[in-house]
């Protein structure tokens, strides 16, 4: 089953693991080169970021990709402050999820709710939020149900909004959450060390 054989990739991979800032960092490293990061609160266990790392065919590292958390900001890799300002307008896109559910939100999108359409696009497997006034338009898969190998079910999905930003949420199905629980079995075998022990052992 696809749900167990993701969960045996994350099992076989290697593992560091951090404790910092009230945040429990580990790094995976798979057999085929690519490193994932994830950062969970260390008092709720909740995923406050997962990113990615990939080599080129080259072998050279590539940029972290940030699939949940907050985004990079605008300008990081040293562009000056103009081009901060200028994009602070533009809608922000970012992955948050809770316990139950994956969530994504939206900021900088001052339109009503009944403006907003939120459904899924069962062929490309992906989620499509689109204004009926064609102001904003947005596309994105949600890469767990893809590497459980799992349908999207849009009965499932909702939205609100409020503060100028649209928040999607798409509740968890039971094989997400019983593989989540399982994960976080494993990662307390990790050996885990604290910021003032310097750098984090490997399993």
């Amino acid at each position: 089953m696809a749900v167990t054989g993701w969960l045996e990739n994350l099992r076989t991979a290697e593992k560091t693991a951090l404790l910092q800032d009230g945040r429990r960092k580990v790094h995976y490293l798979f057999p085929d080169g690519k490193e994932m990061a994830e950062e969970y609160d260390e008092k709720t266990g909740e995923l406050l970021v997962r990113k990615w790392r990939v080599k080129s065919a080259l072998g050279a590292l590539g940029q972290w990709q940030m699939e949940v958390g907050e985004p990079a900001l605008p300008g990081a890799g040293g562009l000056g402050p103009e081009f901060i300002k200028e994009n602070k307008a533009n809608p922000i896109f970012m992955r948050k999820d809770t316990k139950m559910s994956f969530q994504w939100r939206i900021r900088n999108l001052p339109y009503p709710k009944d403006v907003y359409s939120v459904c899924v696009d069962q062929t490309e497997r992906c989620i499509i939020v689109q204004t009926t006034n064609k102001k904003y338009y947005k596309k994105f898969s949600i890469p767990d149900l893809d590497r459980y190998q799992l349908p999207l079910d849009e009965s499932v999905l909702s939205f609100a909004h409020a503060n100028r930003t649209l928040i999607i949420s798409y509740r968890k199905p039971k094989e997400v959450l019983e593989a989540e629980s399982e994960l976080q079995k494993e990662l307390k075998k990790v050996k885990t060390a604290h910021s003032s022990d310097g750098d984090c052992k490997t399993q």
